[in-house]
């Protein structure tokens, strides 16, 4: 596993430290800063992401053969996912509040265990309530993994906040994207029991983090205190205004989240509703659009490093709304454009969002990330179930049209403090 700085040179780590407190987070990182990013452990960690939600996103891919399988409804293939969502997002926050004080650098490949537990019980299940356990289950991995695995991602950044975060949330992005469309390769032709075979990917992700978790028990500390240091010149908001700035990414995580929701959930149902398109063809409409996803995961965090989160999230989340109020009534090319177009720009929100968190609650990066990671995955969970109510009581199209006006809610952005004043990068 390679690392950002190697133990035996003791005095070369606290020089590291020393120059990184110096650096402020309004400036751009010098060439000796950007040396003290450790990319192997970044590549390693986004990796593992990759291997997580790849995982997490084959659920929703199998929902055509669990539907007809056990002859679901829309509202239990709503539960099926607000069993996965909710069971992560309720866990996450104590997860991070926990690490902050007590670092768990094994913690990793723990999580990833509840995973591959979940992972084999699925392919197995012989009842609804045992599919509603083996999602919970890979919840739980979730849970663990997303916390920690974003605390190490800053840990290894060197003072590139946003790069490291567009790095590690890419992997997950492109994961995501993966999955639908290894389900179409493997799990429709061979059926529920075919499941088990990413039990294979969930053991490599242990093997990895393992070796994350040594890099982690033996630079974290280091690495974490002059992370730390970067904020000693930024000018502290108040509570009032922390608080009220916090309520403002949630309602924006809200937005993103519950707009996701119908496009991962449902979007192979729109298509295949409105379209009359076959199941592995709506599967991978679904890879292109995440696929996009993961492309604007990486683009939002180097970009918001340079000109600002908050552009970025002004962008990100009111920008798309001419193209989701033209998503329910394009013709299948359109809406295969527009929803990339979508993805694309919605996705680069969630970088900004996280590392704008991050530094306006210094200190707190388990508890933080726990916060957000886990309010993104109950969003996507109550929305997945609201929106199934919503598609048995009218229809898919309905359930577009109503989700078009959710990107309105960027307007908040405005609401947020300017924590970048004089965002313009310059050497130090």
């Amino acid at each position: 596993m390679p690392v950002g700085v190697p133990a035996r040179h003791a005095e070369g780590v606290r020089h590291e430290a020393a120059r990184l407190s110096t650096v402020s987070s309004q400036t751009s990182l010098s060439p000796a800063t950007r040396a003290a990013t450790a990319f192997g452990v970044l590549a390693a960690i986004s990796f593992c992401h990759f291997l997580n939600d790849m995982l997490q996103s084959v659920i929703p891919a199998v929902y055509p053969i669990l539907k007809q399988a056990y002859r679901l409804d829309f509202k239990q293939i709503g539960m099926i996912t607000l069993s996965v969502q909710l069971t992560a997002s309720l866990l996450q926050p104590f997860v991070g509040m926990y690490t902050d004080h007590r670092p768990t650098p094994y913690s990793l490949p723990v999580g990833m265990g509840f995973t591959l537990s979940g992972l084999l019980l699925l392919a197995y299940a012989p009842r609804f309530g045992m599919i509603l356990l083996a999602v919970a289950l890979v919840g739980v991995g979730s849970s663990v993994f997303h916390p920690e695995s974003s605390r190490v991602a800053r840990m290894a950044s060197g003072g590139q906040h946003g790069l490291a975060q567009s790095l590690f949330q890419v992997g997950g992005n492109a994961g995501s994207a993966l999955g639908p469309l290894l389900a179409a390769l493997v799990v429709l032709p061979a059926g529920q029991r075919s499941i088990a075979w990413f039990s294979a990917a969930a053991l490599l992700a242990i093997v990895v983090l393992t070796r994350i978790g040594a890099w982690y028990k033996g630079h974290g500390a280091v690495r974490a205190k002059a992370a730390a240091a970067l904020h000693d010149r930024r000018p502290r908001l108040s509570r009032r205004k922390t608080g009220l700035a916090l309520a403002v990414l949630m309602a924006l995580v809200f937005s993103k989240y519950f707009y996701l929701a119908s496009l991962t959930s449902y979007y192979t149902f729109f298509l295949m509703s409105r379209f009359h398109l076959p199941i592995r063809s709506a599967q991978i409409h679904l890879f292109v659009f995440l696929g996009a996803v993961a492309a604007g995961t990486f683009i939002g965090g180097p970009v918001g490093d340079r000109i600002g989160r908050k552009y970025v999230i002004w962008c990100s989340i009111f920008g798309i709304l001419p193209f989701t109020l033209a998503l329910p009534y394009a013709n299948l090319f359109w809406t295969t454009v527009l929803s990339v177009v979508i993805g694309l720009i919605l996705a680069s929100a969630f970088s900004a969002i996280i590392v704008y968190a991050h530094d306006l609650v210094p200190g707190k990066i388990g508890m933080i990330s726990g916060l957000f990671f886990g309010l993104a995955f109950g969003m996507a969970g109550i929305g997945a179930a609201i929106l199934g109510w919503l598609a048995d009581a009218t229809s898919i199209a309905f359930v577009y049209k109503v989700c078009s006006f959710l990107p309105v809610i960027g307007l908040l952005t405005a609401f947020l403090p300017n924590l970048e004043t004089g965002y313009k990068r310059r050497a130090v």
